[in-house]
């Protein structure tokens, strides 16, 4: 007769070095996937401001030009500061120019974390001789 078994045999201990490398692996990848989304969250919203800004200062110059032509009434600048106001921005620099125009620089109120988004743009009556 044979003597009884103890029980099962205790598991020889293996040596896995790359025992969860997978794990590190994939929390990495993560984290790249994370990073990278932000940053081009970041780049889009800067990309909107700048967008916004750019309106902002298409606006104002377009009003001041028509204050300048007399079509509407009040200073030129002061009609431009007022229409950047009302489009969240304000009016950093002011000039009219040679021919009615007019050169307005805005600045966005909300800042983006790359800085603040600034606009310029020109506006006035069309050269001689391009209209119908």
């Amino acid at each position: 007769m044979r003597p009884p078994r103890a029980g099962p045999a205790a598991p020889v201990p293996v040596h896995q070095p790359e025992r969860g490398s997978g794990t590190v692996l994939a929390l990495g990848l993560g984290l790249v996937l994370i990073t990278a989304t932000v940053l081009i969250l970041f780049l889009a919203q800067s990309a909107v401001m700048a967008s916004r800004a750019a309106a902002a200062a298409d606006l104002a110059a377009l009003a001041a030009a028509d204050a300048v032509r007399g079509l509407t009434a009040g200073e030129p600048c002061a009609v431009a500061s007022e229409v950047a106001r009302r489009n969240n921005a304000r009016v950093l620099s002011c000039s009219e120019g040679t021919g009615e125009t007019v050169q307005v620089r805005t600045e966005l109120n909300a800042g983006t974390v790359f800085g603040a988004a600034t606009g310029l743009a020109r506006a006035g009556p069309p050269p001689p001789g391009t209209g119908p």
